[in-house]
């Protein structure tokens, strides 16, 4: 029995594991959840699985949970607690789940712990990808991708990566796929949160509108796979239904196939090496449409330039780009900035930071915290 913890249980990727989990009772047992501050959505969670505990970010929150939940599941707050059911002895499995750079010192206290770490938070990578690796090599974590592209890609190298050329990350090319760059500047927040194949969060769903999102995971996969910018290409996939490609030097070219369902990814992470149910069913070309490719339009999806460039800066560069990236979907997600707007205050955010080395978790959140503070500022000159 393998005691998982799951770090944004609210959310859809928390939903989602919880739901495989539930179809494998012998195997996993929930033993800590997580949300930012909607207790009211914890109370079935706790009901139904009876964890250990349960965090919630701020105190009030907290209160109002203990008062309806019963006396075995102990509810806590704020970041030490995220930190301390992370690490906690009895916790087997991360799933780092909660969105944004909030979720990274959880994710680095797993990876301190030794855990098997399911990785959905890539911000974790993206602000500290150096420190969290050796981390991970020094306490014998494991990092198990869950974003379906890089899950993968890991399941294709399980043969090696000998000969290793290339790989290809398939993007939906979002709502906007088909509207054109003049029309993308009157885009609104329910326009851009309509995403035609994933259920998400509003965050995300923005970052795959702009395409920031796989800008992200590039990123990611440079540390997750070792790779240069230059062996890591996009590839537009509006069907869903190839999560990435592997190629290697003999010509042969790899990839993973299914429906746009996260919990084949989740129940990957949760049973490697072996495989378990998902709840997934089972792909059947014959009743698909064509699949098709295409290339990325670098005008229309800026930020996946940006995201090129910040990996090949390397240093705080990626770390700034993500800073940048939060702060102003938050502002374009209440109306503050328009949509093409997000591009130029991640642009003029890089520019402005100075690129760093950062060799400790202290001057991860520095940058991180800078760099908000001057994408802010580009924001309100946006107004």
């Amino acid at each position: 029995m393998k005691n998982i913890t799951i770090l944004g249980a609210t959310g859809s990727i928390g939903l989602n594991t919880l739901d495989v989990v539930s179809r494998h009772p012998d195997q996993f047992s929930v033993f800590a959840v997580s949300a930012n501050s909607d207790w009211k959505s914890l109370i079935q969670i706790c009901k139904d699985y009876q964890p250990s505990f349960a965090v919630l970010s701020d105190e009030a929150s907290a209160e109002k949970l203990r008062a309806v939940v019963s006396p075995g599941v102990q509810v806590l707050c704020g970041e030490d607690s995220l930190d301390e059911i992370a690490a906690h002895p009895n916790t087997d499995f991360v799933m780092a789940a909660i969105v944004g750079g909030a979720g990274m010192s959880s994710t680095f206290s797993a990876a301190k712990a030794g855990k098997r770490i399911m990785l959905a938070n890539k911000e974790s990578l993206i602000l500290g990808g150096n420190l969290l690796m050796g981390l991970v090599k020094n306490s014998g974590a494991e990092i198990i991708p869950v974003d379906s592209e890089h899950s993968a890609i890991f399941q294709c190298l399980k043969g090696g990566s000998d000969g290793l050329s290339k790989i290809q990350l398939t993007a939906s090319g979002g709502p906007f796929l088909k509207t054109s760059f003049e029309n993308l500047k009157s885009a609104t927040p329910e326009q851009a949160c309509n995403h035609p194949n994933w259920k998400m969060g509003k965050k995300i769903s923005v970052d795959s509108a702009t395409m920031m999102n796989k800008g992200l995971e590039i990123i990611e996969a440079s540390f997750l796979f070792g790779l240069s910018a230059s062996q890591i290409e996009v590839v537009i996939h509006p069907q869903s239904i190839v999560h990435s490609f592997v190629y290697f030097d003999d010509g042969s070219v790899l990839s993973q196939l299914g429906l746009p369902d996260m919990r084949s990814a989740i129940a990957y992470a949760l049973s490697h090496p072996g495989r378990i149910k998902s709840g997934v069913k089972a792909l059947d070309l014959t009743q698909q449409e064509s699949l098709e490719f295409h290339q990325p339009d670098l005008k229309k999806y800026k930020c996946l330039e940006l995201a090129y460039l910040a990996l090949e800066q390397g240093k705080s560069a990626p770390g700034t780009l993500n800073a940048a990236n939060e702060v102003a979907v938050n502002a374009f997600l209440k109306n503050k900035i328009g949509f093409l707007n997000i591009p130029e205050i991640v642009e003029k955010t890089l520019q402005e930071v100075s690129c760093q080395n950062l060799d400790t978790l202290e001057s991860v959140v520095e940058n991180d915290q800078l760099s908000r503070k001057i994408a802010q500022s580009f924001v309100k000159s946006s107004d």
